[in-house]
């Protein structure tokens, strides 16, 4: 008997599975976190921006699903295709991580802990923006037709924003950088990406 053979949706279906339990894995560690503040309020000093960074994080989640569905739309798969998207949700769990550790013991709060690990942050962050870049290339000039030239705005921008976060440990930048980021945010995904169509 001569096997079916495996369309491009079917593959997409079993590489989603994957990708669905590591982001699962972000959004518990986020969700967990918040919970964990929510019911020890006094036990670690909450921080505005880490708050602000954890909320626009999980809206990258909710967006990186949403956006991933795109890929049914790919005409053939390789396992590097199927390798970079692991690691692209991989990275975004190493966010997840790196803004609610197991323990913040070292730290006098979550301040003291976010501006101390800031490097690390920063750096997966603007990972994240490069493997967009390449994610977007893989759909094809069609998909990234529909960005506009914003697109190619965004991308340096935000990787300067980065550089200037690694180094910076000014308050008012990092207030400025998480609220910025997280409204730009939201237009991106109402002006883009409301419908998959």
């Amino acid at each position: 008997m001569v096997p079916h053979p495996l369309t491009p949706p079917d593959i997409f279906q079993h590489v989603r599975i994957i990708m669905g339990m590591v982001v699962g894995l972000s959004v518990t560690r986020l969700l967990t976190g918040l919970v964990r503040i929510i019911q020890h309020p006094n036990q670690t000093r909450i921080y505005p921006v880490h708050i602000g960074w954890v909320l626009t994080l999980l809206l990258m989640l909710m967006h990186f699903w949403w956006w991933e569905l795109w890929l049914i739309e790919l005409p053939a798969w390789t396992f590097e295709t199927y390798l970079f998207l692991l690691l692209y949700a991989i990275i975004l769990f190493f966010l997840s991580a790196f803004l609610f550790p197991e323990s913040i013991s070292d730290y006098t709060g979550y301040e003291d802990f976010f501006i101390s690990r800031r490097k690390w942050f920063f750096s997966f962050f603007a990972l994240t923006v490069i493997f967009d870049l390449f994610d977007t290339i893989i759909k094809g000039p069609a998909h990234y037709a529909l960005f506009s030239i914003e697109y190619w705005f965004r991308i340096p921008i935000y990787l300067v924003l980065c550089g200037i976060a690694i180094i910076s440990t000014d308050r008012q930048f990092h207030i400025g950088f998480v609220s910025l980021g997280l409204l730009y945010e939201i237009s991106w995904i109402i002006r883009h990406f409301e419908r998959l169509s």
